[in-house]
């Protein structure tokens, strides 16, 4: 056998043992994306639990309509409450990660609800779905605060963060008690996402790969990913957005959150941060951050009459 034929065939085992590993560990790759408990954040920050901010709050366990325990923490406002905000962390991340923006709010009137996603923090679940079921749980979790007898919630809107940002508009496409939507570092289509992150890590633009990764996920999870399409949901959106996403994030390309706000209606704001990546937009921002996110939500979930 010449030298080519054997570097040939060499190439060609080489092709389909890389095929079989991604086609083996892919599917596990995407449904079951590492948790960050407080461990992972004490290197990080001393603010792991709402009393670290000395705010008031109420720790839940609610459960999804497939049974699954979702860990929440509902700080309510101090007083009457302007309107509520649900928090919606991103892949791999939990609730500790929005306790500054809760405090931020709560500090301006709002309640704010925080919880792990399915198959994030201490909540349950086998499998993430990146909006799937998890607008399902969004709903969930706002008709256990609207049956609460003994708590105002006001108007209501969301604030979600990469993942979370997409099942923000998941829900608000769908679900009318949302008023209005923070939507940051989001992406535009699991699947483009998917795409992105298996040329980042495998170094193939394989889209045969990617497809049979997402196939097997599909009948692994019992979901369509199809069906996670923010850019689609976003034109069924009828309330104010405001659509954050940092210049230098090389996780998910701002040209995303550029497309999405591109196909949403109006009342929209894009904002693109300068230099910040995926995971500092509100460091990079800093006080203009703030202040954006508090005057977003005070314009659409305030009724002008206590705004002034």
């Amino acid at each position: 056998m010449s030298v080519l034929l054997l570097l040939l065939l060499f190439v060609f085992l080489f092709l389909i043992f890389v095929s079989m590993i991604i086609l083996v560990i892919g599917p596990f790759m995407l449904l079951q994306p590492y948790r960050r408990l407080q461990d992972y954040y004490r290197k990080h920050t001393s603010v792991l639990h709402p009393s670290d901010l000395g705010l008031p709050f109420e720790e839940l366990t609610l459960k999804t309509t497939d049974g699954i325990p979702l860990s929440c923490w509902l700080i309510p406002a101090r007083g009457h409450p302007r309107g509520t905000v649900v928090y919606l962390h991103g892949v791999s991340e939990c609730k500790i990660i929005g306790l500054p923006v809760a405090a931020l709010l709560h500090n301006r009137g709002f309640n704010v609800l925080l919880y792990d996603s399915r198959r994030h923090g201490e909540s349950g679940g086998s499998f993430c779905t990146y909006g799937f079921y998890e607008k399902n749980d969004a709903s969930m979790v706002l008709n256990y605060l609207v049956s609460r007898k003994d708590f105002h919630l006001g108007p209501i809107g969301l604030f979600g963060v990469s993942m979370g940002a997409a099942v923000a508009i998941q829900v608000a496409a769908r679900d009318e008690r949302i008023r209005a939507v923070v939507a940051e570092s989001g992406f535009s289509a699991l699947r483009t996402v998917f795409d992105d992150y298996q040329k980042k890590m495998i170094k193939l633009p394989w889209h045969y790969l990617r497809n049979i990764v997402i196939r097997r996920s599909e009948h692994i999870a019992h979901f369509k990913a199809n069906a996670v399409s923010p850019l689609q949901a976003v034109r069924a959106v009828r309330v104010p957005i405001f659509i954050i996403h940092g210049t230098g994030d090389t996780s998910i390309h701002h040209r995303y959150s550029e497309m999405v706000f591109q196909n949403a209606n109006e009342p929209k704001e894009l904002w693109l941060v300068e230099g910040a990546r995926h995971d500092n937009v509100p460091e990079v921002g800093g006080k203009e951050y703030e202040r954006r996110i508090v005057e977003f939500f005070e314009k659409h979930l305030v009724p002008q009459s206590e705004n002034q």
